[in-house]
């Protein structure tokens, strides 16, 4: 698999908490563990777990079969918003001061 040079515009953060639209674990909530903008995905915890067979190492001593979070694609996600408990798009608000803020595409309300 080789990795474009493209970074992409992710506007989901570390710490958000968002839902799986689409594949196998679609409807599960999750939070945000890290985002990765060169493969366009985001990991999210206990979200997409696979198992590994691990040779012996310094951190498995014994080896064995380790459970590991795989990141998933950025449009399957979507952050959730906290009042209504139902996913929304991420749209982008400038203030009198001139500073950015994230808010909720549905409700308009911001993201903290």
């Amino acid at each position: 698999m080789s990795v474009s040079t493209k970074i992409f515009k992710i506007r989901i953060k570390k710490g958000d908490t968002v839902v799986v639209l689409a594949g196998k674990q679609k409807g599960q909530t999750g939070k945000v563990s890290a985002t990765h903008p060169q493969e366009n995905k985001v990991t999210v915890d206990g979200i997409n777990i696979v198992k590994k067979h691990q040779k012996p190492n310094q951190q498995h001593p014994q080896g064995g079969i380790i459970e590991i979070t795989k990141p998933i694609w950025v449009s399957k996600v979507a952050i959730v918003e906290p009042t209504s408990k139902k996913p929304s798009r991420i749209g982008y608000s400038i203030d009198k001061d001139g500073n950015k803020t994230r808010i909720f595409k549905k409700s308009g309300k911001e993201i903290k």
